[in-house]
């Protein structure tokens, strides 16, 4: 039994370069796509966004007289490649997936169209969305709620390198709580920075949940299947709404 039919995952570029800190590390790619196959095979519709941040950060890159704006474009590209390299490497265990970009790069990913992305994940396909919103100013945690509204996800699962959401940084604050559950309003009121509020404001509007969790083998599975998992940031206003 699965809780939620359809689901975004988002996953940060950070998340691929692993140890490194920077670029793709092999074996954490292979252990994404694991997982993000594994979540697909529960029988979910699999939705993907995937962050450039293990290339650019755009907010805290520094170089004299750069634009904001073309550094976020930068960061989209970045998130395209990414995009693009975990497609191949999903393709070795799994037939079907297809990325689409909201920055044209056509010899890589089509463009971003609803209609067949919808038409591609009822084809059992894993849809892995690139080029952020397609616009700069806006992170890829907006991004990510917006494909999710999109595609009807009943949940957003924000795949991250710690376990859920704590009141402080449990790295350097070791008495820092961890939350089984919030609401939306409560962890924007707590300043929490789980995402930025455009993104909240996207997911509450449209009773998308959100699941924080980590990486580590079988989460996206408990997450799908409604298991303790992370933490459970609820919008969803009635069973409807799982889509």
């Amino acid at each position: 039994m699965i809780k939620y039919r359809r689901v975004l995952i988002k996953i940060s570029g950070e998340a691929l370069a692993g140890k490194k800190g920077w670029g793709i590390d092999p074996a954490v790619l292979k252990s994404v796509a694991d997982e993000i196959v594994s979540a697909k095979k529960t029988g979910a519709c699999v939705s993907v966004v995937v962050g450039g941040g293990n290339f650019w950060r755009g907010r805290e890159e520094r170089i004299a007289g750069l634009d904001r704006g073309t550094s976020d474009y930068i960061g989209m590209l970045a998130t395209v490649i990414n995009a693009c390299v975990l497609r191949d490497e999903i393709s070795r265990i799994y037939p079907r997936v297809v990325v689409q970009s909201a920055i044209e790069v056509k010899e890589l990913c089509d463009p971003i169209r609803k209609r067949e992305a919808m038409d591609a994940l009822s084809r059992n396909a894993i849809v892995i969305f690139a080029g952020g919103t397609g616009s700069p100013y806006f992170t890829t945690d907006t991004a990510a709620a917006l494909r999710a509204a999109e595609v009807s996800a009943g949940c957003l699962i924000k795949a991250t390198k710690v376990d859920g959401v704590y009141t402080d940084d449990p790295v350097k604050n070791r008495k820092a709580r961890k939350f089984d559950r919030l609401a939306s309003m409560e962890a924007i009121k707590r300043n929490l920075k789980i995402m930025d509020i455009s993104a909240f404001s996207l997911c509450m509007e449209n009773g998308i949940d959100i699941i924080v969790c980590s990486l580590k083998k079988g989460n996206l599975v408990k997450a799908i299947r409604g298991k303790k998992t992370g933490t459970l940031i609820v919008n969803r206003v009635s069973a409807s709404a799982g889509h």
